[in-house]
């Protein structure tokens, strides 16, 4: 049965939260760009816009860095969609006093209702991204991750525009549009909210620590204490950094480096949001509906790969001026530099979407909206850091824009291998990611109903080919701590792609007594752990295409457990089509393998119901294996 993310749209454990956020992003960035635009039609000298555009950012990210502490304990004690209903009318107050603002075009007003505006923001941060866990299926969550970013990327594009031409529109009845649009935008917000469904809290016994110095600290080392979570947070926070470097460069590398007219501007951050929107879209069809981080290194060096382009294509002043966006458009060159906008947000997509996938899926339910407010405060550092770096590299060491983005595509690729690096799992997963989607074209079945959400289990399954390990991890949506005989453990290349993915490899007891030992005590841990455990009981690879009998290590391993007071269930799973795909023993010499007939060969992944029963024995287990496996080796 296929499937679609936006399918989420029509539900509403879904639509009434996405909507929400999106019409939140929309008015905020509506109220930013009409202050801008009244500060215009009062016809105020330069030297106070500008005094605005330095202030306005930083009263907007202040309350970040001073309540998001405090803003992740009430997301983590409180239901979550009481906190959304709660910060909704919180904006109808502040943009109530905003709207007092524009209608007496009093600056300071419209000041102090944008710092409350960074406030109320702080506080929905933390809720907006732990409440997906709480209603998503882990298979949907890199689909409702994307849809979200999309949604913001769309929402903050329409909303600056939109909140541009208020004052251009409507002339003299703008300070009149502009407090109407965003009282009734909030509004709706709120109305919409109140269809949320109810999402629990938690942990609604947490005891709040006002104090935001020490908490807040807290947090941090809360969203550091596990290593892929950890540099998970590092990568998002870098993804706001590029974003903030690359959006603040935009309205002057529209004019200087483009030849264009303030218009032009638009046009380029439409197509990098554009981009960033298709990208986190697509994550989901790219990763199968799991929590595929091998997109990310993927992202990172797209990213780089368009910024560097984005150097060559104009690394100089533009040789016109005052251009619209059809003027440009026609201009030689110009669809290059369209397409590497375009190629930088695509990636960026690829990039971020998978991130806060692996957050949400990797943290304790009872942690997230802390570790997301600990997150939040570290981008809002990251964000500081590139204004400031922006300024410093431009006004004292001279750099033109271009130059700043071809550092930024360097920095960019030196970012990404450290974390790759220091957690290889990414390129574990990117090079597995490669090797699957490149080499078959996988259907899964039944995996979403039948492999638990959480908890420990044991994945049982038929053995076909060397890349059996790697579909089935491709397929499930957590990750899976695979048994293997040690010669496919030990395979060049193939070897640290299951070391990095804690493989646990077996030798039978008259081969290596002791490694066997050893393995059988890494998967009593393991299940102890509540992890995913996958065994191939026939011990070995097909010689013929079929099924051999399951031998008696699947009885052992579930009578260990029963042995320590705990009953795992027995997912049994069957790979089909796969004797005909590359990498089986069909054939043993890579030369002989006929490459048109075998590339991208369709192979089944089945899983059928979990069986509860610490006494369940091999051949019961094979029988129910070579049932879903039918006739198709």
């Amino acid at each position: 049965m296929a499937h679609s993310q936006f399918d989420l749209l029509r539900q509403r454990r879904f639509l009434p939260f996405f909507v929400t956020q999106c019409l939140g992003a929309f008015n905020d960035n509506v109220y930013r760009q009409a202050i801008i635009g009244l500060l215009f039609w009062l016809g105020v000298d330069e030297a106070e816009r500008t005094l605005y555009t330095n202030i306005a950012p930083a009263l907007f990210i202040l309350p970040y860095f001073l309540f998001s502490a405090t803003a992740g304990q009430i997301a983590e004690k409180l239901e979550k969609s009481r906190l959304i209903r709660i910060t909704t009318t919180m904006e109808i107050a502040i943009m109530s006093l905003a709207a007092v603002g524009f209608l007496t075009q009093n600056m300071i007003v419209l000041l102090v209702a944008l710092f409350c505006t960074g406030v109320q923001s702080t506080l929905f941060g933390p809720v907006k991204y732990s409440i997906l866990p709480s209603v998503l299926k882990p298979e949907e969550l890199t689909g409702g991750n994307g849809l979200v970013e999309m949604g913001t990327s769309m929402s903050i594009l329409i909303g600056m525009i939109f909140g541009g031409l208020i004052f251009k529109l409507a002339g003299a009845h703008g300070p009149v549009v502009a407090a109407t649009a965003i009282i009734l935008l909030a509004v709706s917000g709120n109305v919409v909210s109140r269809f949320i469904p109810r999402a629990e809290p938690g942990a609604p016994g947490l005891r709040i620590n006002w104090n935001p110095i020490p908490e807040s600290l807290a947090v941090l080392r809360l969203a550091k204490r596990q290593l892929a979570v950890r540099n998970s947070v590092l990568g998002v926070s870098w993804f706001w950094f590029i974003g903030t470097v690359l959006t603040s460069q935009l309205p002057s590398y529209a004019v200087v480096n483009l030849g264009g007219s303030e218009t032009l501007y638009i046009l380029a951050l439409a197509l990098f949001s554009i981009g960033t929107g298709v990208g986190s879209v697509l994550c989901e069809k790219l990763s199968a509906r799991t929590v595929e981080i091998g997109l990310v290194p993927l992202g990172a060096f797209g990213m780089s790969a368009f910024m560097l382009d984005l150097y060559f294509a104009r690394s100089g002043a533009a040789p016109v001026s005052d251009l619209g966006a059809m003027e440009f458009l026609q201009q030689p060159g110009s669809w290059r530099i369209a397409m590497d906008l375009t190629g930088i947000g695509l990636f960026a997509g690829f990039f971020a979407v998978p991130l806060f996938a692996l957050i949400q899926s990797r943290t304790p339910r009872e942690e997230i909206s802390r570790v997301i407010a600990g997150m939040n405060i570290q981008n809002a550092g990251f964000i500081v850091l590139a204004a400031v770096l922006g300024i410093v590299v431009q006004r004292f060491f001279g750099w033109t824009i271009p130059q700043v983005f071809l550092a930024l595509a360097i920095a960019n690729v030196v970012v990404a291998i450290y974390i790759f690096t220091i957690v290889p799992e990414f390129m574990m997963r990117f090079l597995s990611w490669v090797f699957v989607r490149v080499l078959y074209r996988m259907r899964p079945h039944g995996i979403e109903q039948h492999v638990p959400d959480e908890g420990a289990a044991l994945i049982v399954c038929n053995h076909v080919s060397y890349m059996d390990a790697l579909i089935l991890s491709a397929s499930v949506p957590r990750p899976i701590r695979f048994v293997m005989y040690y010669k496919i453990f030990r395979i060049p290349v193939m070897s640290w792609i299951f070391r990095t993915a804690k493989a646990i490899p077996i030798a039978g007891a008259k081969e290596d007594p002791e490694l066997m030992r050893r393995a059988f005590d890494e998967i009593d841990a393991a299940l102890a752990e509540g992890e995913l455990v996958g065994i191939f009981p026939e011990g070995a690879l097909t010689k013929d295409g079929q099924i051999a009998p399951f031998k008696s290590g699947v009885e052992h391993i579930l009578e260990r457990a029963a042995a320590r007071g705990q009953v795992v269930p027995v997912v049994p799973m069957a790979l089909r089509n796969m004797w005909t795909s590359m990498w089986s023993r069909r054939d043993t010499r890579l030369g002989r393998m006929r490459v048109p007939r075998r590339f991208r060969a369709p192979v089944e992944v089945i899983a059928q119901a979990p069986i509860v029963d610490a006494t369940v024995d091999a051949a019961t287990l094979e029988a129910k294996v070579r049932a879903m496996r039918g006739d198709a080796a």
